[in-house]
Parts: structure tokens; C-alpha cells; sequence
């Protein structure tokens, strides 16, 4: 009989799966890159967040 296998089981990552993924990435775009691609991925989730808040609640100058 076959045992059921967790679907999460099949995405697991390990230290070598990240260090294989980091040695791609730093193929693909360069270690001079690098500084710039992980400012630009900061500012984009800084700037997704601020999105997410809602708006500050300025109707005090509408009521007077």
C-alpha cells in the first residue's frame, strides 16, 4: 500500500538547496549587483506595507 505524503513534505529547503539557490542567484546578477537588488526589494516591501495602513484620519478640517 501506498502511504499518503504530505504536499509540504515535497517543498522543503535545506542548507544546501539555499546555498545553491544564493551561488545562481550570484551568477546570474553579480556580487556588485547584489547591494542594489536587495535595496530595491527593501524599499518594495517598506512601500507595500505603508500601503496596507490605512490612511490617517484627517476630517477634523472638514467638520469646522
Amino acid at each position: 500500500m501506498l502511504t499518503p505524503v504530505s504536499s509540504l513534505a515535497l517543498f522543503t529547503f535545506g542548507i544546501g538547496e539555499m546555498i545553491l539557490v544564493l551561488a545562481v542567484i550570484m551568477l546570474l546578477f553579480g556580487a556588485k549587483k547584489l547591494p542594489g537588488l536587495a535595496r530595491g526589494l527593501g524599499e518594495g516591501i517598506r512601500n507595500f506595507k505603508g500601503e496596507l495602513k490605512p490612511p490617517p484620519d484627517d476630517d477634523s478640517d472638514e467638520r469646522e
